[in-house]
């Protein structure tokens, strides 16, 4: 499967701006479609990879092709951090992963902490991986490894 090229959009004539993976823990529609108004470029696993594909995909597999494709991953599964096989893609693929840690939150609160903390995101993103870092209301904060 082959990925677009990168769009290499530079703002300020900053460094190109990162793409984004949203894993299936997040919403597949609306979340993608609030961050690309906000002028991000986003990938979800259903564009990726289909509808069913999606859902027998390994959580190791997808890793592994962010850390190929380059592309900084957003989910909401913090404990991906401790599972020996996503650790091990996190690790080979120096994966760069943005994580909500509540796992009770809206759609509307999702959208609200990545938007919120865009910025930050974007900057800890041109460190190269790999790295989890939580999300927050008001920041982020790396979680692995310590």
């Amino acid at each position: 499967m082959k990925s677009r090229p990168s769009s290499g959009r530079r703002r300020g004539g900053g460094p190109p701006e990162p793409e984004f993976l949203i894993d299936r823990s997040l919403s597949q529609v609306s979340l993608p479609a609030e961050l690309r108004r906000a002028g991000l470029t986003v990938r979800t696993l259903t564009e990726v990879y289909g509808e069913q594909v999606t859902q027998e995909t390994e959580d190791a597999a997808w890793l592994t092709l962010a850390g190929e494709r380059g592309w900084v991953v957003l989910c909401q599964d913090d404990h991906i951090r401790r599972r020996p096989a996503e650790l091990q893609a996190l690790t080979d693929g120096k994966v760069q992963l943005f994580c909500l840690t509540n796992a009770q939150l809206t759609f509307a609160e999702q959208a609200e902490r990545f938007l919120a903390n865009r910025h930050r995101i974007i900057q800890a993103s041109r460190k190269p991986g790999p790295y989890v870092y939580g999300v927050y209301k008001d920041r982020i904060a790396k979680l692995w490894p310590r």
